[in-house]
């Protein structure tokens, strides 16, 4: 009988990647696989954890401790851990939950594989078993991270920048198309460094032009790319590329240029500006999304307000807004007084959030009367549910269909837009493509 191997995925899309590469390592031993399963029938769980803020950190601490009283429990046989949170606090979780059969840190595929006790098969580096439905997939391009922002602990725990080779990415995206994949989401911890540590200079541009080429893909959305030294080039294949979704997500974090110099983001208010102005005068239909931190080490109330004045005058389609987290390890956590208190931050964010709800509602209003292209995700309710070229998968908003007509989920429709609410798009067919 196989053996039943459930992969638990905490985290970013990028550590899903990671667990889909393990799943096709897994099923070619001859496991059967299953991903982020309810129940105990898998007597082998694999948790891939996060260890990047504290609620992230507290939710892959609870899935130990809960997956290890199952095996107490005779429920399951053998738990093993991977990823951010045991790569960062590996001796602490060892003497702390010794219940775990092994911990692995965060770029240890190999070793995850022979610590089950088989040979890892590295002819199968570009395989993978989706977790996502099969119409989209994130292609990870890199991973770790040559930025040395203050805050962040990811340099520490990814290591330093290493791009997958431009061949390499090619390949794995040709064989997910091959599968069904019609958009690809390309993410890294930052984009636009891809290439420096390969080719010496920056290859974004061009990776995305081969990609363009693969036949089946018909969406690519761009993920996480750093406003410093930020690749003009990439507005080219926004204006040239037809299979190039005008959406680009570039989290911001701040606009005071103090808090800047303290977050070491290697740019200016003044900077950040121009890179904005320059995408929406030469991508006019462009999507821009960023995130921000509020209640960073000692920002002012003056500071926050003009991050606030920031997201008024720029009224970005997509927005999230964080409290700052401190971390132990990082330059902000030693250099700077964590002096805004965790009631503060949090009305910080309320207020980011409440005036994004607006500005996102004005937005909306001028989708209606328009018809617009959609890919179809799912049924929910009485409902399609499907997203925009400007919106990506759980993190942006969606369009909902009203339709008796059967349609193809994973498919591309036309969509006339009748109405508009914050976050939601609501339409009817127009015709399929």
């Amino acid at each position: 009988m196989l053996k039943k191997i459930n992969i638990i995925t905490l985290g970013c899309s990028k550590n899903s990647v990671d667990s889909e590469h393990l799943l096709a390592q897994l099923a070619l031993k001859g496991y059967e696989v299953v991903h982020n399963a309810d129940g105990h029938d898998a007597k082998i769980v694999i948790l891939n954890t996060c260890g990047f803020i504290g609620d992230a950190k507290e939710e892959s601490i609870d899935a130990i401790l809960n997956y290890v009283e199952a095996k107490e429990q005779g429920l399951i046989d053998k738990v093993y851990v991977m990823g951010c949170l045991s790569e960062r606090y590996i001796k602490e979780l060892q003497d702390e939950i010794p219940g775990v059969e092994q911990y692995f840190g965060a770029r240890s595929l190999k070793d995850v594989v022979e610590g089950l006790g088989e040979e890892y098969d590295s002819s199968i580096e570009d395989e993978r078993v989706l977790s996502t439905p099969p119409h989209y997939a994130y292609l990870k391009i890199s991973e770790g991270c040559n930025r040395a922002c203050s805050y962040c602990a990811i340099p520490s725990i990814r290591g330093k920048h290493i791009s997958t080779p431009i061949e390499q990415l090619v390949r794995e995206a040709t064989k997910l198309a091959a599968k069904g994949v019609k958009e690809l989401l390309v993410i890294a911890q930052d984009t636009t460094f891809y290439g420096m540590d390969l080719y010496g200079e920056q290859r974004i541009a061009q990776l995305l032009r081969e990609l363009a080429k693969i036949d089946g893909i018909e969406w690519i959305k761009l993920h996480y790319t750093y406003p410093s030294q930020f690749p003009m080039e990439l507005i080219e294949v926004f204006k040239s590329e037809p299979k190039m979704c005008h959406y680009i997500d570039i989290p911001f974090q701040h606009i005071n240029n103090r808090q800047l110099s303290m977050m070491r983001r290697q740019t200016t208010a003044e900077q950040t500006q121009e890179l904005i102005d320059t995408l929406r005068r030469e991508v006019p239909d462009i999507s821009i999304r960023t995130t921000l931190i509020a209640g960073h080490a000692e920002e002012t109330k003056e500071e926050f307000e003009e991050m606030m004045e920031f997201v008024r005058h720029n009224k970005f389609d997509r927005l999230g807004v964080f409290p700052y987290s401190e971390e132990e390890g990082t330059y902000s956590a030693t250099a700077f007084d964590d002096n805004v208190s965790q009631e503060e931050k949090d009305s910080r964010v309320e207020q980011i959030m409440m005036l994004q709800e607006g500005i996102s509602f004005d937005n909306n209003q001028k989708f209606i009367g328009k018809r617009i292209k959609v890919l179809v995700d799912r049924i929910e309710g009485d409902f399609f549910v499907g997203r925009t070229q400007y919106d990506s998968p759980e993190v942006d908003q969606e369009v909902y269909i009203s339709s008796n007509d059967t349609v193809t989920i994973g498919d591309f429709y036309d969509v006339l837009i009748e109405s508009a609410q914050q976050y939601e798009l609501f339409g009817s067919w127009v015709k399929t493509n």
